[in-house]
């Protein structure tokens, strides 16, 4: 009895129509969305691309690293000197009063203190750590990275984003260029997996990892074919619901799925011309691959005790975002196109500092920092980096003023992300905020110019992933950021 494959032809329990498994198997898979092969067999919204990229691509896949709750800007890849010189004076009583223009402040969210005789003031808050310069390239970076800091001369930073939501429905905006409050749309990642073809028919095209609330969605109006693929670094069940309900051996398991899909055969006769039971049928036939796959790639006894170290596998506080990481690095060598990973536990993300910013800002950048650095080294050693597009990114900043005696407040006018790899040039500054951080002053950039750049290293025009019935604004496609492209 052949049993090596359920959905082969040469299977005792395989039929010649490989769309003839029923959509309800009923042996785990049944809350999975996969993206699996759609667009190869053409159905879903993206049927009328080929999969393959428009034009010579710079990368073949991303790993997109989001710190959720708001990095401070000013703390990690845009220090401000001038905040510490002009702490607890007001805007108003530096050189800078420009910055507080009432065109420019008409949406702001203002915080005050207290001063000494009960009146409140709106005040400049010191820089709670130092920077100094990294690499040939001379670029400053704070000292709570100094890791991601040695890697300057790999980044392209970028310190003039701006975005239009001061509340961490910004998460959502920065990841689908629409505000939290608009219709929802697809995501980043979706549109990478609508635009482009699979690399490992054994692997979904685009996996997430970390927390993830407001929106868990990303495919939307493309489609549930485009949803993110959760993962986790779990051997014993790093995907959910892709396990058998009950205790079944893989031959058991064949034996079922060859019998569904005999009698799938009188649901492919009754429809014939059913795409949705077609589509389903070839997320199980992935879900089914998966269960050997998705185990190898989370399985990190191949890799030697000096890998793990520089991704902080030894150290307790780094361990659990470096396994993501190296995880992410095996799933992109293994072609998933799009790799996203959270960091920040919380409904608004624990980089989210109202309060004790300092303290708690030191500890999460002491979780971030060595494993991404580990990732840039390790990609870059093993020449990987060439074509694999690291982001690292937030969804606003923080404000200059105090909120509090020790914390800063969402701040959506200027803010930092940084790029490496897949053809990004290495140790650029491009763009800036005004002296204090406040607002994007040189080349500033929308999020959905990430975007755009992203799609352009992948080989894809940004203008071209449109479908019908879903009209993009120009702000909705965004633009090459050119200055960082190699």
């Amino acid at each position: 009895m052949n049993l090596s494959n359920p959905f082969s032809p040469n299977s005792d329990f395989a039929t010649p129509g490989r769309r003839e498994f029923l959509t309800r198997a009923g042996l785990g898979f049944g809350g999975v969305a996969l993206q699996s092969l759609l667009l190869k067999d053409g159905f879903g919204a993206g049927a009328h691309l080929d999969g393959r990229p428009q034009f010579a691509p710079k990368a073949k896949n991303v790993i997109w690293l989001f710190m959720r709750g708001g990095v401070s800007h000013m703390e990690s890849f845009d220090p401000k000197p001038m905040l510490t010189k002009y702490a607890g004076k007001t805007i108003a009583e530096t050189p800078y009063a420009h910055v507080q223009d009432p065109e420019r402040l008409k949406n702001v969210r203002v915080v005050v203190v207290n001063d000494a005789n009960g009146q409140q003031r709106n005040v400049i808050y010191p820089l709670q750590v130092g920077y100094k310069k990294y690499g040939q390239s001379g670029v400053e970076v704070s000292d709570w990275f100094p890791h991601i800091g040695s890697c300057a001369d790999d980044i392209a930073f970028v310190r003039s984003m701006w975005t239009t939501d001061d509340n961490h429905g910004a998460q959502v905006q920065f990841h689908s260029g629409k505000h939290r409050l608009d219709p929802p749309a697809p995501t980043i990642g979706a549109w990478v997996n609508y635009g482009l073809g699979t690399l490992n028919e054994n692997l979904p095209q685009f996996v997430s990892m970390g927390p993830r609330y407001f929106d868990k969605k990303d495919g939307h109006y493309l489609g549930p074919a485009y949803d993110s693929v959760k993962l986790k670094v779990d051997l014993k069940n790093p995907l959910a619901y892709a396990t058998p309900e009950g205790e079944l051996s893989r031959a058991e398991q064949r034996l079922g799925f060859g019998l569904v899909d005999r009698l799938n055969r009188l649901s492919e006769k009754q429809y014939p011309d059913d795409a949705a039971l077609a589509a389903r049928i070839q997320s199980y036939e992935l879900a089914f691959r998966m269960q050997t796959e998705v185990p190898d790639v989370i399985n990190f006894e191949t890799e030697s005790e000096e890998t793990k170290r520089l991704y902080g596998l030894d150290q307790k506080e780094t361990k659990p975002f470096g396994e993501q990481l190296l995880a992410a690095r095996r799933l992109s060598e293994r072609g998933v196109r799009f790799i996203q990973i959270m960091h920040g536990d919380g409904a608004a993300g624990a980089w989210d500092q109202h309060s004790k910013l300092k303290e708690k800002h030191s500890e999460l950048a002491g979780q971030v920092d060595k494993p991404v650095a580990g990732l840039l080294k390790d990609l870059k050693q093993r020449g990987q980096l060439e074509e694999t597009l690291v982001v690292f990114a937030t969804e606003f900043g923080r404000t200059p003023g105090t909120q509090g005696s020790d914390g800063r407040d969402h701040h959506p006018y200027g803010f930092s992300v940084w790029m490496a790899g897949g053809g990004i040039k290495g140790g650029v500054v491009h763009g800036s905020t005004d002296e204090l951080g406040f607002h994007a002053v040189e080349n500033p950039h929308y999020v959905t110019d990430i975007h755009a750049t992203i799609l352009h290293q992948l080989g894809l025009r940004s203008h071209t992933l449109e479908v019908p019935g879903h009209k993009r604004l120009d702000m909705d496609f965004g633009s090459v950021i050119r200055e960082v492209v190699g």
